[in-house]
């Protein structure tokens, strides 16, 4: 038996304990001492019933990932369970804390399942490029049928315990210590293995339902359909046949590279949370916050900031915004109880935490204020002027801003460390991402303060330096103009987005110009104009489409007609970027999508070396997190910097000559060759 299971004893009763701290992951150490453990019990005439158990908060939260990408070394998991359903006499499973992936299959190859209320279940595999391996298409419908193992497995959603045991995924949940619960219910099970149970029949028109939800949800990406496919096959082919064939899908899929992208974001994600040690560097107290402006973003922020129980109030001069920002604060809650996203009396509480005002008294008490107003830098330098004239010389500010450099907003302040930028995305209830930005003055307490803010509230904070439009809209803007270049040069928006759109984007960038407005950009274009090279590119079809007050789905028209609600193709935008090439005397010639996406790939690849050499951001994973959370990348792929990480050397240069020629002057060539370097030392 290895030193992370250790077998215990209670009168008839083993208990096996799991003990691979921190989180229990299930190692082959964990692996080789369950098996170890399980022959044990199962020679022990003394004992009756086996319980396995985490030692501390956790039972397996789920496989040591970091073997996925290599031979796994045995014995491997099914062997383990194989193990556990042969032993003659019950084993049940007291599982608590995350209990997700290998570790909720192990619990599957037990006799019953039994739930602290901490407990959060799932089998996440399918958002890692695979599916589960360890017969969970084959365990989970026979517990819990078609249909729902079906939503389970292809959504890798987690569940609470109480959620768990109503799907019955769980037999019960504890009352008290959940260790003395499961002896107690050891001492009267019986053998019950799943892999002899029948699945019960669903109804096809029902289940056709939830087949193409999944797969539309999913993408579908090759590990959706081969979930569904395998869990379907529960009703028709043997067990272990089709047990087999589960593995055989499984191990195709952890050595993919798609597989091998998605792990890429997961350990991103985790070294993500952990870019500041918040154990060691002293942050602020935030219990207090106040967002000032009261439009779409400022009522974003303050729902994200009441769900996470901060006291909140919203200022805005204006008391019809005011209104307007309760209405939709108030809708916004009532779907999510409608949803059952929120229990109603969570509603009042949080609720009851709002305030809104239209005077700046509401400023003396704040531990945080955010700015969430109009992008013009002369509004945002008096508004720190009068923020800080009310404010405490404690009190941590805020800026919300996607383009304007934060040290020219704190160039007016009278305490520029506590000026820092949290760049929410929209929706900021929804969106995760959360860029957080340190100017030349902040300081490092303000930085963490801000950091543990975001983590709070349950988002993905991504730590760069100032720098025009920080990490996502640089990258973004640089996507976009070349985009626009290749519509002079001879595509159409529709034959680019379609070609972005086709790689896997949710949307092209200009059907996303269209739903966020085009005047939006068309006015950072004016800010800027003084700034610009005139001897470089300048596209203005863009420019053009705003002078004549197509900004986009709100006018009914952008880059598309939006006549009939939904996006067509319009001959005015045609002719207008017809004319825009032959003023210039460009020879129009035609792209194929793969031209557009690798033209577009190259741009981020190019725009994120030079964020590195800038040192905007030191880290090539922060990147990719950013694009993929914040603009719709695909996740399968990885993200621009992996991708790049990913290709030949010469091909990148070669194309990279390409991309240099056809922008001309003012593009500025990145070393490619970083991402090689740093995906070595990852």
């Amino acid at each position: 038996m290895t030193e992370t299971i250790h077998f215990e004893t209670e009168g008839s009763i083993a208990v096996i304990v799991i003990d691979n701290p921190p989180v229990n992951t299930g190692s082959w150490s964990v692996r080789k001492g369950l098996l170890d453990a399980v022959e044990k019990f199962a020679q022990d005439e003394t004992l009756t019933a086996a319980v396995i158990i985490g030692k501390d908060k956790n039972f397996i939260s789920g496989s040591d990932l970091k073997e996925f990408g290599k031979p796994i070394t045995p014995p491997e998991l099914p062997q383990v369970i194989k193990a556990i359903e042969e032993c003659p006499k019950p084993v049940i499973a007291a599982i608590s804390g995350a209990t997700l992936g290998g570790g909720y299959e192990l619990a599957l190859g037990c006799d019953a399942r039994l739930a602290a209320a901490n407990t959060l279940v799932g089998l996440p595999e399918v958002t890692l490029g695979m599916l589960p391996g360890a017969g969970g298409t084959q365990r989970l419908p026979r517990l819990i049928g078609l249909g729902p193992s079906i939503e389970v497995i292809c959504s890798g959603k987690r569940l609470k315990a109480a959620e768990a045991f109503k799907l019955g995924m769980v037999e019960a949940i504890a009352e008290g210590d959940l260790r003395p619960f499961a002896i107690e219910y050891a001492k009267t099970a019986v053998k019950n293995p799943l892999s002899k149970k029948m699945v019960a029949a669903e109804l096809a028109e029902e289940l056709d339902g939830i087949i193409k939800k999944a797969l539309k949800a999913g993408k579908n990406r090759p590990q959706v359909k081969e979930a569904i496919r395998l869990i379907q096959a529960t009703a028709t082919v043997d067990f272990e046949t089709a047990l087999a064939e589960e593995r055989e899908v499984f191990q195709k899929l952890r050595v993919g590279e798609e597989a091998f992208a998605l792990r890429h974001l997961f350990f991103a994600e985790t070294s993500a949370k952990k870019a500041i040690n918040l154990k060691e560097t002293p942050v602020k107290a935030i219990n207090n916050v106040v967002i000032v402006g009261a439009g779409t973003m400022g009522t974003g922020i303050a729902v994200a900031a009441l769900r996470a129980g901060f006291k909140v109030a919203v200022y805005d001069q204006s008391k019809s915004v005011l209104v307007q920002c309760k209405s939709k604060i108030d809708d916004i809650y009532e779907k999510d109880v409608a949803a059952g996203r929120i229990k109603p009396s969570d509603q009042l509480i949080q609720l009851e935490q709002l305030e809104l005002s239209d005077h700046d008294s509401v400023f003396e008490n704040a531990d945080l204020i955010i700015e969430a107003i109009f992008e013009n830098l002369t509004v945002k330098q008096n508004l720190i002027k009068q923020i800080e004239s009310v404010a405490s010389p404690n009190t941590l500010i805020a800026s919300n801003t996607s383009y304007i450099d934060l040290d020219e907003i704190a160039e007016v302040s009278i305490r520029p460390e506590n000026i820092v930028g949290i760049h929410f995305f929209n929706p900021a209830n929804i969106m995760r991402l959360v860029e957080v930005i340190h100017g030349n003055n902040t300081s490092q307490e303000v930085i963490a303060s801000a950091f543990a803010f975001v983590q709070k509230l349950g988002k993905l904070p991504i730590l760069c330096k100032n720098s025009f439009g920080f990490i996502g809209n640089r990258i973004y803007a640089a996507y976009r103009y070349q985009c626009e270049l290749m519509l002079e040069e001879g595509a159409l928006p529709h034959e680019i987005d379609q070609a972005i759109e086709g790689f896997g984007f949710n949307m092209g960038p200009f059907a996303v110009g269209d739903l966020s407005g085009l005047d939006i950009a068309w006015n950072m274009r004016k800010a800027n104009a003084s700034k610009r090279d005139p001897k470089a590119r300048y596209v203005d079809i863009p420019d053009q489409l705003c002078e004549a007050q197509r900004f986009g789905r709100k006018t009914g028209a952008g880059y598309y007609s939006y006549a009939n609600g939904k996006p067509e193709i319009d001959p005015i935008v045609t002719d207008i970027i017809l004319k825009a090439s032959a003023t210039k005397g460009i020879e129009r010639k035609n792209f194929t999508p793969e031209q557009i996406v690798e033209r577009v790939l190259l741009t981020m690849a190019n725009e994120a070396a030079l964020l590195l050499a800038e040192g905007v951001t030191l880290r090539m994973n922060d990147i990719d997190l950013v694009m993929i959370n914040g603009f719709g990348f695909p996740k399968w792929e990885g993200g621009p910097a992996y991708w790049a990480s990913k290709q030949d050397l010469n091909y990148l240069y070669k194309q990279q000559e390409i991309l240099e020629h056809n922008t001309g002057i003012g593009f500025n060539k990145g070393d490619l060759s970083i991402f090689h370097k740093l995906a070595k030392t990852a």
